[in-house]
């Protein structure tokens, strides 16, 4: 479950399960993380970190723990020297995976709304 938010303890404490899920994918990297490692079924931190323009070691750290931790992503440790580390998508974490292309879809479109919007000058700036 994710932290307790303002001293929230239980599943209860949310008013529907969007919340719960919002609340897991939250930030503005994770989604990207998540659709990276669906796209590569399994990568390395220095690739993925490649891959995700702007984000910084730190961020990718603490984003990849959060969902390691709420069960999204596993983290596979292999006993090299240096230790290679792999990251995938758990089961959980691939069914958010229609979730996240319908979001993309969904985007594509309103992008092409607020385009055609703005070429009629419709848009409200």
């Amino acid at each position: 479950m994710p932290d307790i938010r303002d001293n929230k303890i239980s599943c209860s404490n949310y008013q529907c399960e969007i919340e719960v899920t919002l609340e897991v994918l939250s930030g503005k990297w994770k989604s990207l993380i998540l659709w990276n490692l669906h796209l590569h079924e399994k990568i390395r931190y220095n690739e993925l970190r490649r891959l995700i323009t702007g984000i910084t070691q730190k961020m990718l750290t603490q984003q990849l723990r959060d969902l390691e931790k709420y069960g999204i992503v596993e983290r596979m440790i292999y006993p090299t020297v240096p230790p290679m580390v792999e990251y995938s998508l758990t089961q959980l974490g691939k069914d958010l995976i229609p979730i996240m292309q319908k979001m993309d879809e969904w985007g594509k479109e309103y992008v092409k709304h607020y385009q055609a919007q703005i070429e009629t000058g419709k848009h409200n700036a």
